[in-house]
């Protein structure tokens, strides 16, 4: 009879299959502004309004999807497909462009931009 020991390598390759698809969306860059809300749709479904160090994880059906993150001014969208078992990672940043502090300073307001950045391999 074989005994399994505490030090042995156990083999989860298995198990991935029956795991579901998942996608999360974080929003911790520090090239983030820090202001404003990111809101968050998956397949045309809102699911989060995402403030500076959120995050949101849902489970998806295998296949392709299509997830879009706006600031209510700007807004990027992404296709992706995912397998079973399958985690994608997003990284939402709202971020200030070029002419965004000079009009922050002059009119108290600036535009800021939407970046939506694939983090899993």
């Amino acid at each position: 009879m074989s005994v399994a020991l505490v030090d042995d390598p156990v083999d989860l390759s298995a198990i991935d299959g029956l795991r579901p698809a998942s996608v999360t969306v974080t929003r911790t860059s520090e090239e983030d502004f820090k202001s404003r809300q990111l809101i968050v749709w998956i397949d045309g479904q809102r699911v989060a309004d995402l403030l500076w160090g959120d995050s949101i994880t849902r489970d998806l059906e295998a296949g392709p999807h299509r997830i879009r993150v706006s600031n209510t001014l700007v807004w990027k969208t992404v296709q992706f497909d995912v397998r079973l078992g399958q985690q994608v990672f997003f990284e939402a940043i709202n971020r200030p462009g070029w002419g965004s502090l000079p009009m922050l300073v002059v009119l108290g307001v600036g535009p800021l931009f939407v970046t939506l950045r694939r983090m899993d391999s």
